[in-house]
């Protein structure tokens, strides 16, 4: 409903301002054309919108999903665990997300994109790290043990595994980036890789779930003050010089990603990345989360992604 009247609204916005810019300019036929067609582009993107949030289950799984618990990780960062009643989770691949439904919050109109963090099948449950970042996820913070939620998944392409058997994976995380990287972890060891996790933060209060990476791999870290792990960034980890990996898994700030695409490139390693381009829809019709590939096309980060080879992106500069 709530998607609806912001549909309704801006409708009625766009409506005014052609009427306001036919009358205005009463005898000029170009200008009242321009107004037409904003007109009719605004309307045509809102109902692209609208159709995608609200009638996506053709394309995808909607489940109303149960809270079954609510862990404050830090004061920015909340892990929401969610069960499937009905035993009815479906695939889900590492690096995909979900489109979770805010209700009862005036101001979110659109449902939120969280990163899968972790999937457990025998439980039937969904794990979400999320970033306290705005009213929609703080919104979600207010949740109850048995609340249900309605959540569109899954979402987006996962990572790729690699075709070496036993390869030695290098997951590079940085902030809320991190969120993907204990699924991958996860099935990456099952698959019978070698799972290392380099994961960094600010400082020793950024650092997140450390005990449930060390369970799929070892574990390194880094703080820019120097409070935990090495000081500095991923990229001055020690690690890197010391040991050569087979591919690197990255997801972060896109500065922190580039980092460590720079060194993929120069080391010759198969690296992916999980961007983290802002979402509307999460299936590619509203086009506001799409980024340039290396050849200068748009992709859709939602829809084709987030997941890219770096050699599909132009950060080869």
């Amino acid at each position: 409903m709530s998607i609806f009247l912001f549909f309704v609204g801006s409708w009625l916005m766009a409506v005014g301002r052609y009427t306001w810019a036919y009358f205005s300019v009463p005898g000029n036929v170009v200008k009242r054309w321009n107004a037409f067609s904003v007109l009719f582009l605004s309307c045509f993107s809102l109902i692209l919108v609208t159709f995608a949030q609200n009638f996506s289950i053709l394309m995808k799984k909607q489940l109303n999903l149960k809270v079954e618990n609510l862990k404050k990780i830090t004061e920015q960062h909340i892990l929401l665990s969610l069960v499937a009643p009905n035993g009815d989770m479906p695939e889900i691949k590492a690096g995909q997300f979900v489109e979770v439904k805010v209700d009862n919050a005036p101001t979110v109109f659109l449902r939120r994109p969280i990163s899968v963090h972790f999937v457990d099948y025998a439980k039937q449950r969904l794990d979400l790290l999320v970033a306290l970042v705005g009213d929609g996820t703080r919104k979600m913070a207010t949740l109850s043990v048995g609340d249900e939620v309605s959540v569109l998944l899954p979402l987006g392409n996962g990572f790729p595994m690699p075709t070496k058997a036993g390869a030695k994976c290098l997951l590079v995380g940085g902030g809320v980036g991190i969120a993907p990287l204990l699924y991958l972890g996860d099935r990456l060891k099952a698959a019978g890789h070698q799972v290392s996790f380099l994961l960094g933060a600010r400082n020793a209060g950024g650092v997140m779930l450390e005990d449930e990476f060390k369970k799929f791999g070892s574990l390194y870290l880094t703080t820019e003050d120097g409070s935990v792990g090495e000081k500095g960034f991923v990229t001055n980890h020690s690690i890197l010089e010391k040991e050569q990996f087979d591919e690197i898994f990255v997801c972060g700030p896109t500065p922190m990603m580039k980092a460590v695409a720079k060194y993929a490139y120069a080391k010759n390693i198969e690296c992916y990345v999980s961007l983290e381009n802002k979402m509307a829809c999460g299936l590619g019709a509203c086009l506001c989360c799409v980024t340039e590939d290396n050849k200068g096309h748009n992709r859709c980060v939602c829809s084709e992604g987030p997941v890219f080879n770096i050699n599909e992106l132009p950060w080869q500069n």
